[in-house]
C-alpha cells in the first residue's frame, strides 16, 4: 500500500514503491545522466574548499555509482558505500565498480569486504532506514535523490545518525521552479499538474537545524535547457524520473489531450525559436555539531587543558 504524506512534512504526496519502479529500468533514465554529471561536477568543486579526510564515504542515492568512481578518485583511502532503492542501478554500480579498479584492487577490495561486512559495499534500501551502525560514517554525499523521498525531514535525522560529528553532509536536489514550463504548458492547456512540488531550500535549511545539523549552507542555481522540439522535452522529463505522485491521473490522457500539451508548448518558443525548460538546482552542507547534552538529557561541559609550558 502507498505510503502517505501529509502537507506538514513539506513534500509531495510521492508515492515510494512507483518511484523504485520508474528507476528500475537503467535504459529509460540514462538519457537524463548528462544533468546528473553536471551537476555532480558542480557540487565537487563545492566539495574541493571543504578540507576534510573521510575515511568512510556514503553516497545516498548512488544510482549506476558514477559519483563513486569520483569520489574514490578524491579520497583514495576512504572506504566507499553506496545507497540507493533500485537493486537494477546497483548492479550496475557494482559493474561499473569492478571495471574501474585494477587486479591488484579488487583483491584489495575484496579482502576489504572480508573484513567489513555487513557494511562493506553497495546497499538496497531507504535513505531513512540505513542498514548503518551509528556514527560510522565521515562524510554523506547525495546528488540530485533527495526530492524522490516523501519524509525528507526523516532523512536528514538519519543521515545525522550515521554521521560522526564533525562529519560533513552534501546533498543537491531540485527546487520549486523546477519544470515550471512545462507546469504552466499543463495549465494553458487546462490539464492537472504532472510534476512534484518540490521543497524550498529555506524548508530544507529548517529540517538541517530540526535534525541537529549545525550551520547549514543552503545555496540555488538555475538551469535553463533549450529544446528544438516539444517531443525531445517530454522525453527528458521522463528520463529525469517521470511522475510518482499519488494525486497522478491513472491511465493515458488520450491523443487529444497529448496534442493540446505540445500545442502550449510550442506557443512557449523564445525569440530563438527555442523551448526552454527550467531546473533549479538547490545545494546543501551542513555537520553533525559536537554533542552538549547526553542521550539523558545532561549537560557536555568540556575542559580543555592547557598545553605544556604556558
Amino acid at each position: 500500500m502507498p505510503f502517505l504524506l501529509f502537507p506538514m512534512m513539506l513534500s509531495a504526496p510521492i508515492d515510494v514503491p512507483l518511484v523504485r519502479q520508474l528507476f528500475s529500468r537503467p535504459d529509460k533514465i540514462a538519457a537524463s545522466d548528462f544533468l546528473r554529471r553536471e551537476i555532480a561536477g558542480r557540487m565537487r568543486e563545492k566539495l574541493a574548499l571543504v578540507k576534510i579526510a573521510p575515511q568512510r564515504v556514503l553516497d545516498a542515492g548512488c544510482g549506476a555509482g558514477s559519483d563513486l568512481v569520483e569520489l574514490q578518485k578524491i579520497y583514495p583511502e576512504a572506504q566507499l558505500l553506496g545507497a540507493d532503492a533500485s537493486y537494477p542501478l546497483l548492479q550496475l554500480a557494482r559493474q561499473r565498480r569492478h571495471c574501474a579498479l585494477g587486479a591488484v584492487g579488487r583483491l584489495l577490495s575484496r579482502w576489504t569486504a572480508l573484513r567489513n561486512e555487513p557494511e562493506q559495499g553497495l546497499l538496497c534500501g531507504d535513505f531513512a532506514r540505513l542498514p548503518l551502525a551509528a556514527n560510522s560514517v565521515d562524510l554523506i554525499w547525495s546528488n540530485l535523490a533527495l526530492h524522490w523521498h516523501p519524509q525528507p525531514d526523516l532523512v536528514f535525522a538519519e543521515w545525522r545518525r550515521a554521521l560522526r560529528t564533525e562529519g560533513l553532509l552534501m546533498f543537491s536536489c531540485f527546487g520549486p521552479d523546477t519544470l515550471l514550463e512545462l507546469r504552466q504548458a499543463y495549465a494553458a492547456a487546462g490539464q492537472s499538474q504532472p510534476t512534484l512540488a518540490f521543497v524550498d531550500m529555506h524548508d530544507f535549511g529548517d529540517m538541517l537545524v530540526n535534525a541537529g545539523f549545525s550551520t547549514p549552507v543552503m545555496d540555488m542555481e538555475k538551469i535553463t535547457l533549450t529544446y528544438d522540439d516539444s517531443a525531445r522535452l517530454l522525453a527528458d522529463v521522463r528520463a529525469l524520473g517521470g511522475n510518482p505522485l499519488l494525486t497522478r491521473q491513472r491511465g493515458l490522457r488520450g491523443r487529444r489531450a497529448h496534442q493540446a500539451l505540445l500545442q502550449a508548448l510550442e506557443s512557449r518558443r523564445n525569440p530563438e525559436g527555442k523551448i526552454t525548460l527550467t531546473l533549479e538546482v538547490v545545494y546543501g552542507h551542513a555537520f553533525r555539531p559536537v554533542a552538549r547534552k547526553t542521550a539523558a538529557g545532561e549537560a557536555i561541559i568540556r575542559f580543555d587543558l592547557p598545553k605544556k609550558g604556558v
